[in-house]
């Protein structure tokens, strides 16, 4: 963390407020300790000469019980006081220091300052209030005494000076450990703070994995962390509703979109497609109504064209939507078990008459593989591979040649090939030649029947399983190949 950074912090305010509390702390007890503690000294040991001087009262008044010297050395020493007693004459009934005798008879009125007269009791000071080093008390006694009590200052003034000494080391001390103590406490105070503010912050970006550790203690932070907690789970929850609200939405519009589409393919496929049958449908029809061949024969032709344009375009039409719900993933894919071997041994079975006819040998190694798909779109694409084949088979070395092959691949998959003797593909077709209603000049032979959209079905199918699929060309022909499933695994439209 930055120092800028640092000194905004809870922790580092935490911190220094604690430690300038203590340092406050311990002037202010400085301050009373030089201000206050010597006038307290004061007032207590005025407070107590006066009892003293009640008590010296007692003891003249019982002298027979007491020994009255004694006593008052007693008192001098218990209570740091020099008493002086003289008689109504002015001779010294009881001295404890000389000291107190020269005082009085320099007079203290002399030079003294007055602090306060009670009754029968005078308090005087030996200069001002705060730079007095002694404090006296001269009271009259019961019998006619004047007593004379000398309270000295210095040794709480020493005391004061000392005291500030040691509170001045203690309190180098204190800051040190007061500091020690803050850095501890303010950590302790803030660490869960910056948790909670970490969490928030990851909240603001819509990260709700982590979350405040509970504990069992029953305070604010605690009760502050179980609410974001509860706030995250509730945030997270509504903007996971939302997301799949909006994930629906999305869907929604692209299908929309994809329909619309489809539809405008669709209508444009169609309307180019069936131009030529509608044209032939339309002359040969207006021959008819116009009579223009008057024998059975002619009229008859003319019908069959008829028919067979119409029987192509209703091809057209029904190939097209079939490959449009491919594409756009409106078909269900049933997918079985089934013996791959069998289905393509049918369908040579199918073809065996137009093979004959036009002299193609067949090559199939027969051995025995099973797959997992959908029965029907792989016999589609067989069919497909298969008269496309017939179609541009051509003779290559005085034969005319169709091979067809399955390898077993890594990925759990068949390979399915199928290859025809026969003319090269041209290296700038061969993407086009999956595109839907592309030939090539050979193949718009209208005797072939062919339209156009065998190899577009063939792409739609393979994208749905995400099979690879494609053409090669080799010197003497051209091979298609495609990958079948061997096991269960889910379509773009599951």
């Amino acid at each position: 963390m930055k120092l800028k950074d640092a000194k905004k912090s809870i922790q580092f305010r935490m911190f220094l407020t604690l430690c300038t509390t203590t340092i406050i702390g311990i002037f202010v007890i400085m301050v009373i300790n030089s201000l206050i503690l010597e006038g307290f000294y004061k007032y207590t040991k005025i407070k107590s000469a006066k009892e003293v001087i009640n008590r010296i009262d007692e003891y003249y008044e019982n002298s027979v019980q007491y020994n009255i010297d004694l006593q008052l050395r007693e008192i001098e020493i218990r209570e740091n006081f020099q008493i002086l007693i003289l008689s109504e004459e002015g001779n010294v009934v009881y001295m404890g220091n000389k000291d107190i005798v020269n005082f009085v008879n320099r007079n203290i009125r002399l030079y003294g300052s007055n602090i306060s007269k009670e009754n029968n009791i005078e308090v005087w000071s030996d200069g001002e209030k705060i730079q007095s080093n002694n404090v006296f008390l001269k009271a009259t006694l019961n019998n006619g005494y004047i007593l004379y009590i000398k309270i000295p200052v210095v040794p709480i003034k020493e005391s004061v000076r000392i005291s500030n000494r040691v509170l001045f080391i203690i309190s180098g001390m204190m800051i040190i450990i007061s500091a020690v103590a803050a850095s501890i406490i303010s950590k302790r105070f803030t660490q869960p703070i910056i948790k909670l503010n970490n969490i928030t912050k990851k909240m603001t970006q819509l990260d709700f994995s982590e979350k405040y550790r509970i504990v069992d203690a029953d305070d604010e932070i605690n009760t502050l962390g179980k609410n974001i907690n509860q706030l995250s789970d509730k945030l997270e929850t509504t903007i996971e509703l939302l997301r799949e609200n909006n994930d629906q939405l999305e869907k929604d519009i692209e299908e929309k979109s994809k329909i619309d589409e489809m539809r405008k393919q669709f209508i444009s496929d169609v309307s180019h497609e069936l131009k030529t049958p509608i044209s032939l449908i339309e002359g040969y029809s207006e021959g008819l109504i116009e009579n223009v061949n008057t024998d059975e024969e002619s009229r008859k032709f003319y019908a069959e064209v008829i028919m067979d344009e119409a029987q192509k375009m209703d091809n057209i039409v029904r190939e097209l939507l079939e490959l449009m719900k491919i594409e756009y993933q409106e078909m269900p894919f049933n997918d079985t078990k089934f013996n791959l071997t069998e289905l393509i041994k049918e369908e040579i079975k199918r073809q065996t008459v137009i093979l004959k006819d036009k002299n193609i040998k067949v090559e199939f190694d027969e051995k025995k593989y099973q797959v997992y798909a959908d029965y029907k779109y792989i016999e589609r694409i067989i069919n497909n591979y298969f008269t496309n084949a017939i179609k541009h088979c051509e003779e290559v070395n005085k034969e005319k040649k169709i091979l067809i092959r399955c390898e077993k691949m890594k990925n759990n998959k068949i390979r399915l090939y199928m290859y025809n003797t026969g003319e090269k593909i041209p290296e700038d077709k061969i993407n086009k030649i999956w595109k839907r209603f592309y030939k090539e000049d050979t193949s718009r032979n209208r005797a072939e029947g062919g339209t156009g959209i065998g190899l577009a079905v063939v792409k739609a199918i393979m994208n749905n399983y995400n099979n690879e699929y494609g053409v090669k060309n080799y010197d003497n022909g051209v091979e298609f190949y495609c990958d079948i499933n061997c096991e269960t695994i889910k379509t773009k439209s599951e």
